[in-house]
């Protein structure tokens, strides 16, 4: 067999011997997902403008659709998923665009 299997194995082992054992040797940490953030058409709005982007660059930069955008913001559709967590990075730090600038915009 090979060295990977074997190591894959013996791990699977100390896993179970750590859970059936009642002092636990093995770290154990808790992880918590903050929920995807769900934004209206105004939100939407307030973040693009505050990026002084228009609907097609702010679309090209979260790989979306113009009409997309169009949509978010006429409130006939909402983000969802990544394009709502980019959204909520974005309003979490107003400077994201420029670190990372996926999108060239001129002055």
């Amino acid at each position: 067999m090979s060295d990977v299997y074997e190591s894959i194995v013996a791990g699977l082992q100390e896993a179970i011997e750590d859970a059936k054992s009642k002092e636990k040797k093995l770290p154990r940490r808790v992880v918590t997902v903050v929920p995807v953030k769900e934004y209206n058409a105004s939100e939407v709005k307030k973040i693009r403008n505050e990026t002084g982007m228009s609907q097609k660059t702010f679309a090209s930069y979260l790989g979306v659709s113009c009409k997309t955008v169009e949509a978010w913001e006429s409130g006939i559709n909402h983000p969802s998923g990544a394009a709502s967590r980019l959204l909520h990075m974005m309003e979490m730090d107003r400077n994201l665009t420029k670190e990372f600038p996926f999108v060239s915009i001129e002055e």
